[in-house]
């Protein structure tokens, strides 16, 4: 693998586990968990989900386009 490469591949982990920490927060609405009610929590969780489909879908759509 060449040092381009590389560079591609860190890069795309770094913003993989930044879009996912940026999803937790925005389904959280800013909150930490030990503050959050058991509604919040619930409606935490379903954003979580949400977000994981669509993640899911875009990685689908990408390949299909390819």
């Amino acid at each position: 693998m060449n040092l381009n490469g590389l560079i591609r591949m860190v890069t795309r982990m770094f913003v993989r586990k930044a879009m996912d920490a940026g999803i937790n927060y925005a389904a959280r609405r800013g909150k930490p968990e030990a503050e959050m009610t058991p509604e919040d929590r619930e409606q935490a969780r379903k954003g979580r989900d949400l977000a994981q489909r669509a993640k899911e879908i875009s990685k689908v759509s990408r390949r299909l386009w390819r």
